[in-house]
């Protein structure tokens, strides 16, 4: 298996290391209370939906934000309601098949609290929240790793923007919703298949990039450091 796992795959191409950033775009939907939140979840464009959730690992953190997603965070900040904004908090966009999904779920949570409540939780104009859609750039960073040992070495030091193109953005793009990483081994065959199982067990959204980095890396060296390369 050692000597396989030296070799270069007929079947797969170099890996070719991305980097990239998020533009953000206003989308001309907005809310100031929580029903036009509810309306504005179920009209806007699933790219806005996908920045809520997302968005924010690519944008400058001061502090750790209190909940996981834009949604849950106006929520309790500028609604006052902290019961729904804990609900909309422990949505895990990697549960779901499509955003779809996650925004059936979304409207749910909120529509149970205005049936069950006479009074609209609202708050000032200027603290709306604005639905915003992002449009991803892909840089090339001319860098390639060729065997599946090379990663090891390679993730440590790529850049926050290439973990989240490559473990996060790339389940958009991949056919089983993987990872770039797992969905390179594939083209082994089976030997990586152990690897390919603890690299897709990795939750994304629960923490930094730089969390996540470190905890992709780990599953690496303890993959590589026992004798599986």
């Amino acid at each position: 298996m050692a000597e396989q796992a030296d070799n270069k795959s007929p079947f797969t191409q170099p890996f070719n290391i991305k980097d990239c950033a998020l533009v953000a775009m206003a989308t001309g939907y907005k809310a100031q209370n929580l029903r036009e939140f509810k309306e504005g979840l179920l009209r806007v464009h699933e790219s806005s939906i996908y920045h809520h959730f997302w968005g924010r690992f690519l944008e400058p953190q001061f502090d750790e934000p209190e909940y996981n997603n834009d949604f849950a965070s106006w929520v309790y900040r500028r609604l006052n309601e902290k019961a729904l904004a804990e609900k909309l908090s422990v949505i895990d966009p990697t549960d779901y098949e499509d955003i779809d999904a996650i925004r059936h779920d979304l409207v749910e949570c909120i529509e149970d609290v205005l049936y069950e409540n006479e009074f609209v939780p609202w708050t000032r104009a200027d603290e709306q929240f604005h639905f915003v859609r992002s449009q991803i750039v892909v840089l090339d960073t001319g860098r390639y790793m060729e065997i599946p040992s090379d990663l090891s070495s390679a993730v440590p030091e790529m850049t926050i923007g290439s973990i989240f193109y490559h473990f996060i953005d790339a389940r958009r793009r991949t056919e089983d919703g993987s990872d770039d990483f797992s969905a390179w081994l594939t083209g082994w065959g089976d030997i990586y298949n152990d690897l390919r199982l603890k690299l897709m067990a990795v939750d994304p959204f629960f923490s930094s990039l730089k969390e996540l980095r470190f905890q992709v890396t780990h599953v690496l060296d303890e993959y590589f450091s026992g004798g599986n390369s």
